[in-house]
């Protein structure tokens, strides 16, 4: 998503983007097809369980941006010039942000099926079906799609510096308050409810421990692991994204003509680019860290050639 500045006051060099994001989003590309495409390929030929109808749709959002990534890569190569025309700037905009919030809300509603599953494993069997599983994906994808709608409104290729170029952070003082209120529905609330279920679950996992259970303790590990992969993502990915993407554009509304600051928020918000397409190789990774049961999983479908057909909706 491409940074222009107030020219007039604080001219800001942005050369350096034609090393680092290319670099950066060929190895996204890469690892995003590669991890995404196998994660897929694997539950193609599984009983189809709530765990994995939430993974399959978080592995599709990663794909639609992971495919639009080769125009992006192009485009800051030839140093930001963007030869592919107005309706794929758009397209790949609105795939940035449909893998941003669907990726966040497809984690949430795979915490909240984890949490209901180990504090409430009896209440909330009626909960932890495939047919919900089914319908909250549905709903997920229009909720998002509507949340992210104005996108293609604000996205569009122009022409800046004698060349066109592809941009969405032009009208600052329109686009401030809707990026704040996505920020606070798409992310700060998603990721409140990640952090309260699973402090529920470790809490309720180390009350069971207590009992020192082989299935307690197995589960507590099981759950750390997660957590720590979860809390891991959101900090390396998306936290410093929000974080300096809300400080750019604050200070385009309300500090455009300090030089010196804006230069350094235009710089965090160039690296945070990067950082946030990480989550789309690091999610089918969170399939293999919450589970030893899935890792034998893909070691038997890898290298054993068993097929094992879980029964129950996990």
């Amino acid at each position: 998503m491409s940074v222009y500045d107030n020219v007039t006051f604080c001219p800001v060099s942005q050369s350096y983007k034609r090393i680092l994001l290319p670099l950066t989003y060929s190895l996204v590309f890469v690892l995003g097809l590669t991890l995404n495409g196998v994660l897929l390929g694997l539950m193609y030929s599984r009983t189809r369980t709530c765990s994995f109808i939430y993974l399959a749709n978080l592995a599709v959002a990663d794909l639609l941006y992971v495919l639009a990534l080769p125009l992006l890569i192009v485009s800051y190569a030839l140093g930001d010039i963007w030869p592919f025309g107005d309706v794929l700037c758009k397209a790949v905009r609105f795939f940035f942000y449909l893998n941003l919030h669907g990726s966040v809300m497809f984690l949430t509603c795979i915490c909240v099926h984890r949490f209901l599953g180990v504090c409430y494993p009896v209440a909330a069997l009626r909960y932890r079906t495939r047919r919900v599983a089914v319908m909250m994906s549905g709903l997920i994808w229009v909720l998002v799609m509507l949340e992210i709608l104005p996108t293609l409104i604000f996205a569009h290729s122009g022409f800046i510096n004698n060349r066109t170029v592809c941009y969405d952070l032009d009208q600052y003082h329109i686009f401030f308050p809707y990026v704040m209120t996505i920020t606070v529905v798409g992310f700060l609330l998603p990721f409140l409810v990640i952090l309260t279920c699973y402090c529920t679950m470790m809490r309720m996992l180390y009350q069971s421990g207590k009992n020192n259970s082989h299935m307690g303790k197995e589960m507590r590990k099981n759950a750390v692991r997660t957590i720590l992969a979860v809390c891991l993502m959101f900090v390396l990915c998306f936290v410093p994204y929000h974080v300096a993407r809300t400080t750019y554009l604050f200070l385009q509304v309300y500090m455009s003509k300090n030089c010196t600051v804006l230069y350094a928020a235009t710089i965090c918000y160039e690296i945070g680019k990067p950082l946030i397409s990480l989550n789309c190789c690091a999610n089918p990774l969170l399939y293999f860290l919450g589970s030893a049961r899935h890792r034998k999983k893909l070691w038997a479908q890898l290298f054993i050639r068993q097929k094992i057909h879980p029964t129950v909706c996990r």
